[in-house]
């Protein structure tokens, strides 16, 4: 942070271009930006008049972006009068600006709890079968309930997460949490009782959700749009990864060494997270660096009237408010955030419908035992590894393209390889359920579960930088109503499972299944064609 240091003396003239050509923008960001008109300062132009008109602008236009071009605009802010911004475009305290090392940096930090968090939603799965026998239950549905709660802890976290790193910052949110999450994975380890374990695997997961949601606040705030394929890939490795990876690791550490060190070798694992975030993640969030900014200025040159480019004059606990209603405005009155929020919550529940029943189907029709159920995840694994590595190997690629091609960067340009990969989900739950009903041989029902993963992968990456490329500055609210549907459906969704394989079968069961995600299919077609259309009728005010 030395870095900013330099910058604490700029010379602020007021009415006088700082950087005479300079376009001066409100750091109003993507999300509020709809056809909002460039904005240059003039010769002899009053420029608090002239920021008064652009704080109107955003107030008139507060919405969705329709040009991403523009609204990467409106983060060059350069300090004018008695507003602080950056000391020119260029200036390397903004931190899309920063150099690769320290953008890499911050982008593994968050990637790391992005996969250790996702791990402890479904590590501890194939464990327990022993846990019942220690807590001496019989009970149907706890067992889906301790491994589902966590992921119910994931809807509620983002609604106060998300927006707290708005206000105070990425970083010290994101730390806390971390820290929080190692206290509640001990205290899952040394629970007593069944009820002790579910509660502290909620908590676990409130604040475990902490980088699914603010990670793309994160990138949204280090990379440019052309740039956040790549970031997103990598981001996404671990929420899709890791509910994987953990029950094949759980399976064999429930069964050798007890289902408590599952929870051990997870906080193992948040506390080196914790550690690194706490000694390496910097903040990134332009609003609240701007605002400690003007505050130094304040004190050092004893002018009261300083201001960051973007005042907020509500206190915390109002724009508190205010955040917690974001993600719930997001719903109601954005028809594509609330389809594309509903289809994803969809598959994740499909998802956990076959996590929380891979188990007894792979030990009760195949004859595994606890330590090699945990292989029946490896084909949504390898699907999982091949969607990434197309995915993100092509989304900016055809954002490039369809951007050159059509004069202008549009969030829509996302949604082709949703368009052409979100047919595999249907084709892996029909092959997946059918083979189980017909007992073919057991590599057949785990090979078919691949093209599941590719499908979720083609579904899931897409939207994410969808909602990252159109609400920039409020990324983490517009995920976070994402999470919220997709956590509750991947938490309540698995509860009906059992009970609808028992009636329909695994055949019909999971072809069910797949009917209503084969009716789902038109819609990511509709959003590219129309969704600039529907964005700009029907704009949401999230200021």
């Amino acid at each position: 942070m030395d870095e900013h240091r330099q910058q604490d003396q700029p010379t602020l003239m007021p009415n006088v271009r700082q950087h005479p050509g300079d376009e001066v923008y409100s750091l109003q960001l993507a999300s509020s930006a709809s056809s909002l008109p460039e904005t240059k300062i003039e010769e002899g132009v009053d420029l608090e008049r002239q920021e008064s008109n652009e704080l109107e602008l955003i107030k008139t236009y507060d919405g969705v972006s329709n040009d991403l071009r523009k609204d990467e605009g409106l983060r060059r802010v350069c300090s004018h009068g008695n507003v602080v911004g950056w000391e020119s475009e260029d200036d390397p305290a903004n931190p899309r600006n920063w150099i690769r090392w320290r953008k890499s940096v911050a982008l593994g930090i968050v990637s790391m709890g992005s996969t250790f968090s996702p791990l402890a939603s479904s590590m501890f799965a194939p464990g327990v079968s022993t846990l019942l026998m220690d807590f001496h239950t019989s009970s149907t549905v706890l067992p889906t309930l301790v491994v589902s709660v966590f992921v119910l802890g994931y809807a509620a976290g983002p609604l106060i997460l998300g927006p707290l790193s708005e206000i105070y910052g990425r970083a010290p949110v994101t730390n806390a949490a971390s820290v929080l999450f190692f206290v509640f994975t001990i205290l899952c380890a040394k629970s007593t009782s069944l009820n002790m374990l579910i509660g502290m695997r909620f908590l676990a997961g409130l604040v475990g959700s902490s980088p699914l949601t603010i990670g793309g606040g994160i990138i949204s705030d280090l990379f440019a749009p052309e740039e956040r394929g790549t970031a997103v890939a990598i981001f996404s490795f671990g929420p899709l990864v890791g509910p994987v990876i953990g029950p094949i690791a759980g399976g064999f550490i429930a069964e050798t060494i007890g289902w408590r060190w599952v929870f051990w070798i997870l906080a193992i694992a948040g506390g080196i997270t914790a550690i690194g975030g706490l000694l390496f993640l910097q903040e990134t969030n332009a609003m609240v660096l701007l605002e400690r900014k003007a505050e130094k200025l304040r004190k050092s040159t004893g002018n009261m009237e300083l201001h960051a480019s973007m005042n907020r004059e509500v206190s915390p606990g109002t724009l508190l408010l205010h955040g917690i209603a974001r993600p719930f405005k997001l719903l109601t009155q954005s028809i594509i955030v609330l389809c594309l929020s509903l289809y994803i919550a969809l598959i994740y529940g499909y998802l956990y419908i076959l996590f929380t029943t891979f188990t007894e189907v792979f030990e009760s029709t195949y004859a595994f035992n606890n330590g090699t159920a945990g292989l029946s995840y490896l084909g949504i694994g390898i699907g999982f590894l091949i969607g990434l590595f197309i995915v993100g190997n092509t989304s900016d690629r055809i954002f490039i393209y369809l951007s050159k091609k059509n004069g202008r960067q549009l969030p829509e340009y996302r949604f082709p390889i949703m368009i052409v990969g979100a047919i595999f989900v249907p084709v892996g739950l029909f092959w997946y359920g059918w083979s189980v009903e017909r007992h073919d041989h057991w590599i057949v029902p785990i090979i078919g579960t691949t093209p599941f993963g590719i499908g979720m992968i083609s579904a899931f990456f897409p939207v994410q930088v969808y909602l990252i490329d159109a609400f920039s500055y409020y990324a983490a609210s517009a995920l976070a109503a994402t999470t919220l549907l997709r956590s509750l459906a991947g938490a309540f969704l698995p509860l009906a499972g059992p009970k609808m394989y028992a009636k329909l079968g695994f055949g019909w069961g999971n072809s069910l299944l797949g009917i209503i995600a084969l009716a789902m299919l038109p819609m990511p077609v509709v959003f590219f064609k129309y969704g600039e259309k529907i964005r700009l009728r029907y704009p949401v005010k999230l200021g």
